[in-house]
């Protein structure tokens, strides 16, 4: 049985069918699939390698911002240890004050002492004994005087010469002594504090002949 010939009006409601069928949506191809996971690919790649501009910025920022905490921390020690030294050179220089603040009162006195046992020495028998006993404690007064602050005597009759606290007057041989020895004391030494005020003046001995 032959069909029936389409009119217009039957060709017009195929048309109006088949654009009423939804169109399938185009999907990427193979190739397009592989080129966007190798762009993902790269964009990891340079964010880890830091070829990101904000990156490498951020890094240099920290960098510097590390380098001058460390140079910071560096001069704070610096200055730390800086006023140490000087509240210890300042705690010295007054400790040495204190203890030396009397030097030169102390050079004062000695020709005092110096007289007192000179004369001491120069009494003859005759002198009375008031006399030797109250000169004798006038000048142990002075010395233990002098002692309450620190003064010592160097009185180093037979002791070997020492050039730190000794002052040689003459040289004298001496078979009796070891060389360099002290034979006589001409004028006692004294120390202030352990620091030399003024040298023991003295003879020393030398080898015979």
């Amino acid at each position: 049985m032959a069909k029936d010939p389409q009119t217009p009006l039957d060709e017009e409601l195929k048309r109006q069918e088949e654009e009423a069928e939804p169109q399938a949506e185009p999907q990427p191809v193979e190739g397009e699939l592989e080129e966007v996971a190798e762009a993902a690919d790269q964009a990891e790649q340079a964010a880890a390698s830091g070829d990101n501009p904000e990156a490498e910025v951020l890094a240099a920022r920290v960098e510097e911002l590390e380098q001058s905490v460390a140079e910071a921390k560096d001069q704070a020690l610096r200055a730390a240890a800086e006023a140490q030294n000087v509240r210890r050179r300042a705690e010295q220089e007054a400790e040495k004050a204190r203890k030396f603040a009397l030097e030169k009162f102390v050079k004062e006195l000695l020709p005092v002492v110096d007289s007192l046992e000179k004369a001491l020495e120069a009494m003859s028998d005759e002198a009375s004994e008031a006399h030797l006993e109250g000169v004798s404690m006038t000048l142990k007064m002075q010395l233990d005087v002098l002692g309450k602050f620190g003064v010592e005597v160097v009185d180093p009759a037979g002791e070997p010469f020492d050039p730190q606290y000794h002052e040689a007057m003459a040289m004298v041989p001496n078979p009796e002594l070891d060389p360099n020895s002290v034979m006589e004391v001409v004028q006692k030494g004294y120390l202030l504090n352990g620091r030399l005020v003024r040298p023991a003046m003295v003879v020393v001995s030398q080898a015979a002949g």
